[in-house]
């Protein structure tokens, strides 16, 4: 007696389950991401033990390269615009709208007041080779405020919930940090964070 042949029939898997979890694993990894910003300069953090977290919002962070030079960074293109026109207005410093509109392009702010205007003329790609190698000036401006100073006065005076947060680099000569510290207590900023990397400690 010959044998039953069972006609074969083809798999078909509904792969829309599948599709389903994957969108949404994707959409949660994009709304749950940090972008790491592109910094005027590249700066290694010493390590640390603490785990205290900096914000993440409403923070100035003020960059010190392993040459002394410093930079101002904002987690807010928009609060970056407003000192800075808060700043012009001080320093009498006439700048146009698409320079003002420029600055949202900076990952960072390293130049005098003297030297704003060639730095918001500077195409976006080539602002932090521009700002590199000068950093906001941290001596006193006639034996009053340094410029330093005065960008973090206009900062805090025009956001109270503005939290300061202190990020050098391993190599940083101390005698600047001590300076920089020294300049925020002169203005009775005593409280601001270390931006470090974090070290497990050793057994």
């Amino acid at each position: 007696m010959g044998k039953v042949k069972i006609k074969r029939q083809s798999t078909w898997i509904d792969m829309t389950p599948m599709s389903d979890v994957m969108v949404l694993l994707l959409t949660f990894f994009m709304l749950t991401s940090t972008f790491v910003k592109n910094e005027a300069v590249k700066v290694v953090t010493p390590g640390s033990v603490s785990e205290i977290k900096v914000p993440e919002n409403d923070v100035l962070t003020i960059l010190i390269d392993n040459k002394g030079k410093v930079f101002l960074g904002w987690d807010k293109p928009g609060d970056m615009e407003n000192a800075l026109s808060a700043m012009a207005g001080q320093f009498g410093t006439s700048l146009t709208a698409a320079q003002m509109k420029n600055v949202r392009n900076a990952t960072n702010i390293g130049v005098s007041m003297d030297e704003m205007s060639a730095f918001l003329n500077t195409e976006s790609a080539q602002m932090n080779a521009f700002q590199q190698s000068k950093g906001v000036p941290t001596d006193s401006i006639d034996g009053g405020m340094s410029e330093f100073q005065l960008w973090v006065q206009t900062v805090t005076e025009s956001n109270p919930d503005m939290k300061l947060a202190i990020k050098a680099d391993e190599k940083t000569p101390y005698r600047v940090i001590k300076k920089v510290m020294s300049e925020l207590q002169d203005m009775n900023e005593n409280r601001y964070y270390l931006i470090t990397s974090y070290k497990k400690v050793e057994d």
